[in-house]
């Protein structure tokens, strides 16, 4: 039986190089993937595409490129990822001239568009999964909508020779998927092997979460070598059970229980997780374990797919401003207090329209409320003041009160820091998946 091997290389926009580079010297892979939007990522990607029309990609892009073409080139594994973000034709450009200076000759790169759908929504019409409401109601200044796609457009790239496909706004287990679906090929209708494959992106599309990172909890959830935490792959078969496992000598663990928590991770309904390609079935997976750092997976199911895809609209909803300041020593606790105390009735003082605020001692009640107990011990605090203003100036004030407390407020704050910045908020609505109409475009080293 045919057995596919498909690894991580970043869970997330920021995730680590190094691993990367591991697994695709060791791991034997046909296929690394990269997973790197957030919900937010791509509306502050869009936002850095109007400053700047050759922006909007994965600012990491070149610096993985760098790190992995070489090696992948020379074992002959296809790289996956929508590092393109809001910007895909220039993450495939950037891409063509690292390939071209590294010397990397014959590489087709795929370059996934049609996500964006700002175009094709009527704002009086589009109704918001959140509220109810349509994004007319919202009256707020819209900056991007990204339609999430499934595996199609990624299968028909790697059916025409691609070694590296670029996409913008995918669902996270397509990217896992479409591999699967090209090389064993299935059908795009047999449910139980789209949603065993999905089960495997799922699994697979936070990295280093499965092999114990976002895991470790010392003394309680222990993880070896940690700091040379391992990214995991995943090895599949035509009938789309897999093992999860990572690459040899490396760090973390990969466990029935770091398994279990990824499998639950962003899942409402372990039952019907909606995808693009299929609603997915995970309420009878079965994990076991098959000797260290290897772990079975079978029993995902699927069923036929909505006909409906996810857009994440992108909208600037405020601005918040910050301030930060550390006080240590006796009665350290009572000076933070007094610190943030003296922010907030300056800032209504002077005017300053803030549409909610808070304060907080870091160390000591910054999540979970105010503490009242004894605080006599405490040996250090960091107050931190923070409110969300309709203006950028508002926000900016918020920061520059905090600093007066140098010379204006309780005695002995050091180290302040200060911050303002707008906030894009994000919500959520269907389109009919025939609105939306991908297209690939192919580059050449």
């Amino acid at each position: 039986m045919k057995t596919l091997r498909i690894g991580t290389g970043a869970g997330f926009a920021g995730d680590r190089i190094e691993p990367a580079v591991e697994l695709a010297r060791h791991g034997n892979l046909d296929y690394l993937v990269f997973e790197c939007l957030a919900e937010r990522t791509i509306a502050l990607a869009q936002q850095a595409k109007m400053q700047n029309p050759q922006a909007g990609f994965d600012p990491l892009l070149e610096r993985r490129m760098r790190a992995v073409l070489p090696v992948c080139y020379q074992n002959k594994t296809r790289i996956i990822s929508n590092m393109g973000a809001a910007n895909p034709e220039m993450a495939g450009q950037r891409t063509l001239e690292i390939a071209r200076e590294l010397g990397l000759q014959g590489l087709r790169i795929a370059i996934v568009c049609g996500d964006d759908v700002h175009d094709q929504i009527v704002h009086d019409k589009f109704a918001l999964m959140e509220t109810g409401q349509t994004l007319a109601d919202l009256a707020k200044p819209v900056i991007s909508a990204n339609a999430y796609l499934g595996a199609g457009p990624i299968v028909r790239a790697l059916a025409d020779g691609a070694d590296i496909v670029l996409t913008g706004r995918v669902a996270d287990p397509a990217m896992f998927l479409a591999p699967l679906i090209h090389e064993f090929g299935w059908a795009m209708d047999d449910w139980q092997k789209l949603g065993r494959g999905t089960l495997v992106g799922h699994l697979l599309e936070c990295g280093g979460q499965i092999s114990g990172g976002y895991y470790a909890d010392p003394g309680i959830k222990d993880v070896p070598d940690i700091a040379n935490l391992g990214f995991p792959l995943a090895e599949v078969q035509e009938n789309g059970n897999a093992t999860i496992t990572k690459a040899a000598g490396t760090g973390g663990v990969v466990s029935v229980a770091t398994c279990s928590e990824q499998l639950l991770y962003e899942v409402h309904n372990p039952a019907a997780y909606l995808q693009p390609d299929v609603i997915a079935d995970f309420s009878n997976v079965t994990m076991v374990q098959d000797g260290p750092d290897r772990v079975n997976i079978s029993g995902g199911n699927g069923h036929a797919r909505s006909g409906t895809l996810k857009v994440s609209v992108g909208y600037v909803d405020s601005f918040v401003g910050e301030g930060q300041i550390s006080y240590a020593g006796a009665n350290c606790v009572a000076r933070g207090r007094l610190a943030l105390d003296i922010v907030d009735q300056r800032l209504k003082m002077t005017g300053v329209n803030c549409l909610e605020t808070r304060g907080d001692l870091i160390g000591l009640d910054a999540i979970l409320g105010r503490y009242d107990g004894d605080t006599s011990q405490i040996p250090e605090i960091r107050a931190r003041f923070v409110g969300r203003t309709a203006t950028m100036a508002d926000a900016k004030r918020i920061g520059e009160e905090v600093e007066s407390l140098y010379l204006n407020g309780p005695a002995a704050g050091g180290g302040v820091t200060q911050s303002a910045r707008q906030i894009v908020g994000i919500v959520s609505g269907l389109i009919d998946q025939s609105r939306v109409t991908p297209t690939i475009t192919f580059l050449k080293a």
